[in-house]
């Protein structure tokens, strides 16, 4: 029985998911049925395009915060928290405490991209 190993595991944003969903429709010509689902999901909750995605990941990393990663970065892009609490409700699932004062500065940045 053969045993994958994992050589790199990075995260990516919905937005990046849905593309990648595009190219391979493009090269197939049709998706199948986990695909096609999956499309559905991300055209509901996809609210970002590519390039606003890359201008609030470019500006979450220019807080230079010690204790935001990437992967909470990428959770962050891919459920725009306009307050407080929906920041706290998204980095409830990994272990990271972090300060109001840093965790305000995430949510306006947020905001001023989202809008």
């Amino acid at each position: 029985m053969p045993n994958p190993q994992f050589i790199e595991e990075t995260p990516v944003t919905l937005v990046d998911v849905q593309e990648a969903l595009q190219e391979i429709e493009e090269r197939d010509k049709e998706l199948n049925y986990r695909s096609n689902k999956t499309k559905e999901f991300l055209g509901l909750f996809t609210h970002v395009s590519k390039e606003k995605k890359e201008e609030l990941y470019k500006k979450l990393t220019d807080l230079k915060l010690i204790r935001l990663k990437e992967a909470h970065i990428i959770k962050i892009i891919d459920f725009l928290p306009l307050t407080l609490e929906e920041l706290k409700v998204i980095l409830q699932a990994y272990p990271v405490s972090m300060p109001k004062k840093d965790m305000e500065s995430i949510v306006a940045t947020v905001k001023e991209v989202a809008e």
